[in-house]
């Protein structure tokens, strides 16, 4: 692995490993980490010198945001996890697209439960409500998603990275 590569790569790990623990502490996910991955995946696109693949890239990112945000107005995501997705979609790239959401999806089942069996337990954590919101209760549980995203990015960055060509 040359050295380009391998700092996009370990960016990637660092940017995905402080989403998952600030998601899985506040239930938040930064606008700017989602902005940094983004940025992080344009410039990837930059680097490979390949305009129809960031074009098919752009499109399947806007693709996913699209589905996603359709989720967020049901109240199925929230609006980081969809901004999140989107701009990891932008990192991986549109070659491992489905690999990426599929195992996504799987780290998502598993955080789930980890949720409700720790709700289960008796390990439930108070949620912090945003400003304003505090008369409201919180009587569902909250998944962090970003904590399933991260994972399932990590993983595909690296795959990607091991595999040689």
């Amino acid at each position: 692995m040359t050295l380009v590569p391998a700092v996009i790569l370990f960016l990637g790990i660092g940017l995905f490993a402080v989403v998952a623990y600030g998601d899985a502490k506040t239930r938040r996910i930064p606008n700017g980490l989602a902005i940094a991955i983004g940025i992080l995946g344009l410039f990837r696109m930059m680097l490979t010198g390949e305009p129809s693949a960031a074009l098919h890239t752009l499109a399947a990112s806007a693709g996913v945001f699209t589905a996603t945000f359709l989720l967020f107005w049901r109240g199925f995501l929230g609006g980081g996890d969809v901004k999140l997705i989107a701009a990891t979609a932008l990192l991986v790239g549109y070659h491992d697209l489905f690999e990426f959401l599929f195992v996504m999806s799987v780290c998502g089942a598993l955080v789930s439960l980890a949720v409700l069996a720790g709700d289960r337990l008796g390990l439930r954590r108070a949620t912090v409500l945003p400003a304003g919101d505090h008369h409201k209760t919180l009587a569902r549980l909250t998944v962090p998603y970003g904590v399933a995203v991260a994972a399932a990015g990590i993983l595909t960055l690296l795959l990607q990275s091991s595999i040689p060509g």
